[in-house]
């Protein structure tokens, strides 16, 4: 059985499952039941084909599965008698017929459906093959090869190019046997022609070239004298010669023009043999149409004297010029370096109304393509010469500019000359009223949309000129009502951009004035500010900035920006506007364009190049400060390394601004700015405390050292309590550095011996300040005498220090005094200047401290000068300290003789008279001395 899915298919055949003898299947009864049967089955599908209604469903493929079956079943029982055979015929035609009917049916349009036509098409002609010598049908082998052509057609356009190539060779086949006594000899000729001319495309599809050439040459022995025969042959020639011209190979160009030049052969042949006036036409036509794909392909291969033949040839031959041939003589023209020649075939194409819109377009762009920008004005006035002789589309229009813009990318002269044609251009008022109606306004936005692009691309090369010429020119084509107010906006923002960049500030200021009435909005409120920096108005900038929150699409963004474009302009007062403007923003919560301590290094950086900004920073610095305490360290400076170094950058900046400022002896900021410098070096996490703790030490000590010094610069005196939270600070350092060392000579490895001299003399002003804090002074400067990095230098400021003012230490004085004596003595190199001083200092003290003249201290200290004059060189000693002292020591002899203690008296004229024989310079003073000190011997002898 045959089974089918469907209740419309075809019956199936019930063969006996009997077992069939050999005699019994080569009996001639059982073979004509079986052809019978199969017979009825084709039968049966094809009226199941012929009810199918292709509109309802595709047409299944089971159809010709099962006949093919079929058809092969029935040509195993051939030969077949006539009657069989006629019958096979008619089924063919019935087939053949109920296909055609399906091809015109609303199915045709479905690829599916047309495959299995031809496949039914396909067992149509098979059946007719079976009964192709079927007896009382004229000529039935020919019309079998009629069916085989036919469906070679069909499976050609379906691109089954084997079927179609099987179907074409079984069809010459047959044609070779055809008895052609009751068929014409133009239809054997013609479908012979056909024949070839088919299997000749098939070839070609293929690849099979010289089979296809091999075939249409063949086919020129059967033309005779028939002018279609000539017109099919030709333009198949022609056909191939188009489809090598498009592949654009050298080697295809030579192969297209042997091709056109067969075909045109065969039309000089034709009209030579054709007589009859209607054939002649449609040979003449194809034979123009062959010039003008010849002159193409010379013009493919640059032969552009023999493309100047064939337009020659066709100009002299014809009444009516083809379009294209002004477009071949002008590109043959520009080919040869004629271009004046080229330019009359352009500008003849405005007087001849016959050249369609598209071909004149086509030539424009050919003809600047090769003249380039020096084409331009011709172009221009083609084109307006085109505009007033005939109606141009708007489409036309965009196109030329099109091309006469090119590619404006780099600039460049060239890019220059063709912007100013094209400026030229679309400002004529014909070219307005085109693209200014209703209808036309895709058309307009085209435009718009051409020359902004053209614009934009001279903006980017820095053209400014040109650019601002084409922008402004694009403005023509965008309309005045509200729906396009934005896109005019736009166009005025950019235009202030143009005339921003050729420093026409005031031209830029009308047009973003322009855009601002149209749109209000961030960009053109931004573009006003960058005006008014230009201008160097920072006035007006400052006011522009702080304009611009109040724009609806405002973001920090542009505060960011705004400080970037001021620093640029280098006014520096408008970017710290900005930034401070900005720094408001970071407590509400908003979106960021970066973070609030880069912020505040930027505005500090800037403030900083103005070295009077010192009170601005310091505002700053506190304000980042107090952000500081309110977000946390680790908030504001960041995490990790990141967070680090910002806390470094503020930590260092504040320690150098206190440097500064202290050098200038501006105190009362650099005590702030030591003072914020310890809260910024001592906000890090414990790891990174343990490393800073020296440097917040430093600072707190540096912070008090200005604090006294500027009580000293301005002759204040410190409030109690600002003594008292002094000395705060210090107990705070106190402890920092005690909280490193337990030894005090051991803190010279944390900190630097100046820092600590700084320190101690702090503390003991400060100290000195208080009530019974005596003691306290004298323990804290013992503590640093006995210490290693004390130096005699620090020693003997402090004494000084100790032994003036008010609060005045005198004990203190003395100890340093002292042991910044012994220290200098001890040295390999004592420095003696220094240590006269010291020695004048001790003298003096015990004097105005009351001590009598039986003080044995000042006596000690005498001798103790006059043992350190021994054995010095002459002069190494400082010579007026050594008359000081002789002469002072002398001196103290006048008030006991005054008073009759005559051996103190003695004891006073005798130190005097033993330091002046060590001074050199005091021989008179020395013999003076010496003839006094025997006279009053002498007295106290006699009496």
């Amino acid at each position: 059985l045959y089974p089918f899915p469907s209740k419309n298919k075809p019956r199936a055949i019930a063969i006996s499952k009997s077992p069939m003898k050999i005699d019994d299947i080569s009996s001639p009864e059982l073979h004509d039941d079986l052809r019978n049967q199969l017979c009825s089955q084709i039968e049966s599908s094809i009226k199941d084909i012929e009810k199918h209604v292709p509109a309802t469903a595709a047409l299944p493929d089971s159809f010709s599965t099962y006949l093919r079956r079929t058809l092969s079943q029935l040509n195993s029982l051939s030969p077949f008698p006539n009657s069989l055979k006629l019958h096979i015929w008619k089924l063919s035609y019935r087939l053949w017929n109920a296909c055609v009917d399906l091809s015109n049916s609303n199915a045709a349009g479905i690829q599916k459906h047309h495959e299995e036509h031809a496949k039914l098409r396909q067992v149509s002609a098979d059946l007719l093959f079976l009964a192709a010598d079927v007896s009382g049908i004229p000529s039935p082998a020919f019309k079998s090869v009629s069916f085989f052509y036919k469906t070679g057609l069909i499976w050609h356009d379906l691109r089954k190019f084997e079927l179609a190539n099987y179907c074409f060779e079984k069809a010459s086949d047959l044609l070779t046997k055809v008895d052609i006594t009751n068929v014409s000899e133009y239809e054997e000729k013609k479908l012979l022609l056909d024949l070839n001319i088919a299997r000749s495309r098939t070839a070609w599809e293929v690849s099979d070239r010289n089979l296809a050439i091999a075939l249409l040459s063949r086919s020129k022995n059967v033309l005779f004298a028939f002018a279609d025969n000539y017109k099919s042959l030709a333009n198949q020639y022609l056909m191939f010669g188009k489809a090598m011209l498009s592949k654009n190979e050298v080697s295809g160009v030579n192969e297209a023009l042997k091709l056109m030049n067969e075909a045109l052969e065969l039309c000089e042949r034709g009209l030579t043999v054709v007589k009859r006036t209607g054939e002649t036409l449609a040979l003449k036509e194809l034979r123009s149409k062959t010039l003008r794909f010849l002159g193409a392909s010379h013009l493919q291969r640059d032969e552009f004297e023999s493309v100047l033949k064939c337009v020659k040839v066709l100009r002299d031959g014809e009444k009516d010029q083809h379009p294209s041939l002004s477009v071949l003589a002008m590109k043959a023209w520009l080919g040869l370096g004629r271009f004046g020649e080229a330019e009359k075939e352009l500008r003849g194409m405005v007087v001849d109304k016959g050249i369609p819109e598209g071909v004149w377009v086509s030539a424009v762009e050919s003809y600047f393509q090769v003249v380039g920008a020096a084409g331009a004005p011709a172009v221009k006035g083609v084109f307006l010469g085109l505009l007033g002789r005939c109606h141009v589309s708007a489409d036309a229009a965009i196109r030329v500019v099109n091309k006469v813009i090119g590619d404006p990318a780099g600039g460049g002269e060239e890019a220059r000359l063709r912007a100013k044609v094209v400026s030229d251009l679309v400002s004529d008022d014909r070219i307005l009223t085109l693209l200014n109606g209703d209808d036309a306004s895709k058309e307009r936005t085209a435009m718009h949309a051409l020359l902004w692009n053209c614009a934009a691309e001279h903006f980017r090369s820095k053209d400014l000129q040109t650019s601002a010429d084409i922008f402004e020119k694009s403005m023509l084509y965008v309309p005045s009502n509200i729906e396009s107010r934005n896109l005019r906006a736009k166009g005025f923002r950019v235009l202030c951009l143009c005339y921003m960049g050729l420093s026409q500030l005031d031209r830029a200021q009308e047009y973003i004035n322009e855009a601002e009435k149209l749109e209000p909005n961030i960009a053109s409120a931004f573009l006003k500010f960058k005006i008014y920096l230009q201008k160097n108005e920072c006035d007006g900038a400052i006011t522009q900035v702080q304009a611009l929150p109040s724009c609806l699409d405002f973001t920090t963004e542009f505060l960011s920006l705004a400080a970037h474009e001021a620093i640029a302009c280098h006014c520096l007062p408008v970017a710290v506007s900005s930034l401070s403007l900005l720094l408001n923003f970071y407590s509400t919560g908003k979106q960021m364009p970066t973070t609030e301590v880069v912020v505040f290094r930027t505005l500090v950086t800037i403030l900083a190049q103005d070295p009077q900004n010192d009170s601005d920073i310091l505002k700053q610095m506190k304000r980042a400060h107090s952000r500081l305490r309110e977000m946390s360290a680790g908030n504001f400076f960041g995490k990790g390394e990141i967070g680090r170094r910002e806390r470094n950058w503020f930590s260092v900046n504040a320690w150098n601004s206190g440097v500064k400022t202290g050098q200038e002896n501006q105190y009362a900021i650099c005590a702030e700015f030591f003072r914020l410098a310890s809260e910024f070096y001592g906000a890090s996490n414990d790891e990174e405390k343990e490393g800073n703790h020296v440097m917040v030490c430093k600072s707190l000590i540096m912070t008090v050292s200005a604090i006294i010094s500027d009580e000293k610069l301005k002759t204040n005196t410190l409030l109690e309590n600002e003594v008292k939270e002094a000395i705060s600070l210090l107990d705070r350092a106190g402890k920092m550095l005690m909280s490193s060392s337990t030894e005090y000579d051991k803190l010279e490895a944390i900190i630097e011996p100046n820092f600590l001299f700084v320190y101690t003399w702090c503390a003991f002003d400060l100290h000195s300040r208080l009530d019974d804090t005596g003691s306290q002074q004298l323990l804290l400067i013992k503590r640093f005498a006995n210490s290693k990095c004390c130096n005699p230098k620090h020693l003997l400021q402090i004494a000084i220090d100790a032994s003036q003012g008010p609060s005045s230490n005198h004990e203190v004085a003395i100890f340093a005094l002292s042991t910044c004596l012994s220290t200098l003595l001890a040295l390999p190199s004592p420095d003696y200047a220094s240590v006269a001083l010291i020695v004048r200092k001790l003298v003096s003290l015990r004097s105005i401290h009351g001590i009598d003249t039986n003080d044995d201290a000042t006596m000690e200290t005498y001798k103790q000068a006059y043992r350190i004059m021994v054995g010095l060189k002459e002069g190494e000693y400082p010579v007026e300290e050594a008359k000081w002292l002789s002469m002072t020591a002398w001196n103290r002899a006048a008030v006991p003789v005054r008073m009759g203690h005559m051996d103190e008296a003695k004891r006073w004229m005798s130190m005097g008279l033993e330091l002046a024989n060590k001074v050199p310079g005091m021989q008179t003073y020395r013999s003076c001395m010496e003839d006094f000190i025997a006279g009053f011997e002498q007295k106290l002898s006699g009496a």
